[in-house]
């Protein structure tokens, strides 16, 4: 059998399980489904198989499962993870498949179905049908709209260049990058242009460069290969890589007819890698001599424009003489009114400093602070005086009331309890007694005297006589 070529596998050998001598054997389901499932395997370790893809599912454990169908008949399949990351396009319903693989039983459910290897696209190669499949999701997502697109900068101050060190091209990018702009400053990182890993390293150059602000524009490119050796720059973490730049990139991969997607979302596609060099390094000869021609050109307009304005100088002194004449008269009689105008101003500046001393004196004599210093003068003799007065007052309403006490005192209370009498008041409201009436034998009464109190008890109630 020829790897590669759809064949057809020999017939599995028959398994006898039962003889008209033997005696009846029976067998679990477990032990019929293994014996299928080793008949099946002997019999087919090595099918390409021929069919279009459905029910189609990726569950998060990364394997594939799916069925093979023709017009009248499907099996089940499987793409375990590791053999599904080998395969360069994407798997979708209805894509027609050629696939290698074993057939086996899946003993849970008594299926048989085939474990995949390897799948290729019919009629079209795995890296083309891939490199379509990511090209029209890019360009979905606008990667490749020509609105994104950058001019390269005439006068470039340093390149960078993403390449491989081995091989001549990065030999003749250097040598025209030289030979155009000696000046020019380069900066080169080395990296794999093919192989396991390469994607990733040349994105992250990329991403070194545009962040670094170290250059004004990149290369990125390699030498010519197969679509299998330029790969890499169809990898999509280099497509984003390239189109998330923040200054322009030139994608210079391979010969004219070598189409990669880096070269969809590059700001300009090179043809060859040298010509990618000629794009990005100004031509320093060229640019001297055009600055020279730029300096004479600029002389020549310069004596011209010295040469009119000369002429217009000597034009214009011939014809104000006259001009010069009133200038002087007027220059004259500004110089008068100038002097004049200070005259005036230095008088009326007088008068106001005049103002301003008279107003000044009279605010001093109207002084706050003058006042206050005056009465801070008289205060002691103002204190003295009135409290001199209030003295006098005092004195005066003391003897009043003295004299008004001596009177009061003979019609007292407290007088006429100093001649023998006595108050009774009830114990304990305080209420005074007018009438015998008023008490019963056992009451206790307060009699209040002239020097003090006295507590009794009644005994007995006496009423007088009356008249």
């Amino acid at each position: 059998m020829t790897k590669g070529e759809p064949t057809t596998a020999t017939r599995p050998p028959s398994v006898s399980l039962f003889s008209a001598s033997s005696k009846r054997h029976v067998l679990t389901v477990s032990e019929l489904t293994g014996l299928v499932r080793t008949t099946l395997e002997t019999g087919f370790p090595d099918v390409w198989l021929e069919g279009e893809i459905s029910n189609l599912r990726a569950p998060a454990s990364g394997h594939l499962y799916l069925t093979l169908k023709d017009a009248s008949s499907q099996i089940r399949a499987v793409l375990f993870k590791s053999t599904a990351f080998r395969v360069r396009f994407a798997l979708e319903d209805g894509l027609h498949v050629v696939a290698r693989g074993r057939v086996t039983v899946y003993e849970p459910r008594g299926e048989y179905q085939l474990i995949l290897e390897q799948v290729e696209p019919k009629g079209i190669g795995a890296l083309q049908l891939a490199f379509e499949q990511v090209k029209a999701r890019l360009e979905a997502e606008g990667l490749f709209d020509p609105d994104r697109k950058r001019p390269l900068p005439p006068w470039p101050r340093a390149v960078g260049v993403v390449t491989s060190l081995t091989g001549a091209v990065v030999r003749d990018m250097l040598t025209v990058l030289h030979r155009r702009c000696p000046t020019l400053r380069i900066v080169l990182v080395p990296v794999p242009v093919q192989g396991d890993g390469a994607a990733e390293q040349i994105a992250a150059a990329v991403r070194m460069l545009s962040e670094s602000g170290l250059v004004d524009v990149m290369i990125v490119g390699r030498g010519g290969g197969s679509l299998e050796d330029l790969w890499s720059f169809n990898e999509e973490v280099v497509v984003r890589a390239i189109a998330a730049s923040r200054i322009p990139v030139v994608s210079a991969v391979g010969h004219e007819t070598d189409v990669t997607l880096a070269d969809f979302a590059a700001d300009l596609r090179a043809p060859t890698p040298s010509a990618a060099a000629e794009a990005v390094a100004p031509l320093l000869a060229q640019a001297v001599s055009r600055l020279a021609e730029l300096h004479e050109r600029l002389q020549q307009a310069a004596c011209r424009h010295v040469e009119q304005e000369q002429q217009r100088l000597r034009w214009l002194m011939q014809h104000l003489s006259g001009v010069r004449y009133r200038v002087q008269t007027e220059a004259q009689r500004v110089d008068t009114a100038l002097f004049g105008l200070t005259t005036v101003m230095r008088e009326a500046v007088q008068r106001a400093l005049e103002r301003v001393r008279r107003a000044e004196r009279a605010l001093m004599a109207g002084s706050p602070e003058r006042t206050v210093r005056t009465g801070l003068v008289l205060l002691p003799q103002l204190e003295t005086r009135l409290r001199r007065s209030m003295q006098g007052s005092v004195w005066q309403r003391m003897e009043r009331v003295q004299a008004c006490a001596g009177r009061l005192h003979p019609l007292s209370p407290l007088a006429t309890l100093s001649r023998g009498y006595s108050i009774l008041q009830r114990v304990p409201t305080g209420e005074v007694l007018r009438s015998v009436e008023a008490v019963a034998p056992g009451d206790e009464v307060e009699a209040r005297m002239s020097d003090g109190r006295v507590w009794c008890t009644v005994t007995a109630v006496t009423p007088d006589s009356p008249v």
